[in-house]
């Protein structure tokens, strides 16, 4: 009984030491949810505009130069409409590249008598750690004059569709540049990218039942400064290109998208542009869409009705009745500035007490077989004991990490997916928390057993070095399991 109390004392100051150790994760819950007028999204105004299916639709496919690149194109037009019809560039967001991505928005749009010009993502200057959206607003203008030339397209109807993290790019080139006539903003981020990340890792987490004790992960890896620099586009500010926005904008969510802050993206962008004098904002919820405006794959119903009608339709639908209509929305805890990290777990830091914590497990029987090779002895470095304990522990701090790491990444693909199990999500934390146990439970023995041997029986200086080396390593790394969430804390 009293080894099971000592155990448990170890584990229970490891999980307080983690949960003292960095930045708590608290989210504020929105005080003030949009109230949707009515569940009808239909654009209200006396415009008349031609309905989706009005027009054949034909494709062009063509190469757009930029400034040190060229991309491919693709254009969708209506066979036989009118001449000075609206044209729409697209943005892609994160998970598109290329020109035959939006094929479905882009026919809906042609059929009805508006020009859809998709192009390729600039990739060269596009990568994991580096994003410059104003230079990738500037890589996009040259395709939107692409389209304002092309024939049978009013120059000055000419507008984008920016989705996702194409959003933020929209903004910039409707605040930076005149030639922009509209923008249609769909599944807006509007808060800085290390903010909407945290938010929809905290909505992801909660949705698939994750054990509360896992949030504690959120600001520690979300707050943290990459390790080599890099990502400075975490926290770009879209705010002050939305507060010089003079032109309409659509504003579109789906109210199963858990990634998005739906609520506070609109409330957000109807303030950004007020300051502006600018009231033309239009905001639709679909209800049962997802990020991308689907529903079992395919785009909700009225999501391409109202764009075509808000776009033909303009500028008398810039100011479309109702200002805010279709499902009712809900955002549980707002989208903040996530803290960042103490100074031991942040930026190279946080790299080199892993590594090390790591390298001083190995160091051990790295150690031990070269002692072994120059000396050439059958006789034991360490009392016999103390050699399986020491092996035992460095084995189960290394597990207590590893097996975290993998239940996380599984608790992540289920979250990404929008999948419950519990089987997994909780049983696993489970045995997360049943390996942290018996690393703690093989170090105490260790310890005990390590106590006795030193008024019992003879060392040797190397058999010190190796056993000290390994039980320091194991116990950073238990520090660091500790931080990242794996013993529990009443903290």
């Amino acid at each position: 009984m009293r080894k099971i109390l000592v155990v448990l004392g170890i584990v229970l100051i490891l999980g307080t030491i983690g949960a003292l150790s960095g930045p708590r994760w608290q989210p504020v819950p929105v005080q003030h949810q949009v109230d949707s007028v009515t569940e009808d999204t239909t654009i209200g105004s006396s415009a008349t505009t031609t309905p989706e299916g009005t027009y054949e639709v034909g494709t062009e496919v063509f190469e757009v130069e930029l400034d040190g690149a060229t991309v491919t194109a693709q254009v969708t037009y209506p066979i036989g409409a009118p001449e000075d019809a609206p044209g729409m560039l697209f943005m892609h967001g994160a998970g598109t590249a290329g020109h035959r991505n939006f094929t479905d928005q882009a026919q809906s749009l042609a059929s009805a008598g508006v020009y859809v010009l998709v192009p390729a993502k600039r990739m060269d200057t596009y990568t994991l750690r580096h994003r410059d959206y104003p230079q990738m607003a500037d890589d996009y203008m040259h395709s939107l004059e692409e389209l304002r030339q092309w024939p049978g397209v009013d120059p000055d109807r000419v507008g984008i569709y920016g989705e996702s993290e194409g959003a933020y790019i929209a903004a910039v080139a409707a605040a930076d540049y005149e030639q922009v006539a509209f923008t249609v903003l769909v599944s807006a981020p509007v808060v800085p990218p290390r903010e909407q990340a945290a938010y929809a890792s905290d909505a992801y987490l909660r949705a698939v039942g994750a054990p509360t004790a896992l949030l504690r992960a959120i600001p520690r890896a979300l707050g943290v400064s990459i390790p080599g620099g890099g990502f400075e586009y975490a926290d770009f500010d879209v705010q002050p290109y939305q507060e010089r926005l003079e032109v309409p904008v659509l504003m579109v969510y789906g109210t199963e998208d858990l990634s998005m802050p739906v609520v506070q993206g609109a409330s957000q962008l109807v303030a950004d542009v007020a300051t502006n004098g600018n009231d033309q904002v239009t905001v639709r919820y679909y209800g049962g869409a997802n990020h991308g405006i689907r529903s079992n794959g395919d785009l909700v119903e009225g999501f391409t009705r109202d764009m075509a009608r808000w776009t033909l339709g303009l500028p008398q639908t810039a100011r479309a009745d109702p200002q805010v209509a279709g499902a009712q929305p809900e955002q549980r805890y707002v989208a903040a500035p996530v803290a960042g990290p103490r100074w031991y777990a942040d930026g190279d830091w946080l790299l080199y007490t892993l590594l090390g914590s790591f390298g001083l497990v190995l160091t051990g029987p790295a150690i031990w077989a070269v002692g072994k090779a120059v000396r050439r002895s059958s006789e034991p470095t360490m009392p016999a004991p103390l050699a399986r304990y020491s092996a035992a522990v460095g084995l189960g701090a290394v597990a207590a990490l590893v097996i975290f790491a993998a239940y996380l990444a599984q608790v992540a693909q289920y979250a990404l997916n929008y999948l419950t199990n519990d089987v997994v999500v909780v049983g696993g934390y489970v045995l997360v928390l049943g390996v942290g146990v018996l690393a703690a439970w093989v170090l105490h023995s260790s310890l005990e057993a390590a106590g006795k041997a030193l008024g019992s029986v003879e060392w040797s200086r190397l058999g010190r070095v190796i056993w000290s080396v390994t039980h320091l390593g194991a116990v950073c790394l238990l520090l660091i399991a500790a931080y990242w969430g794996v013993f529990p804390s009443f903290i």
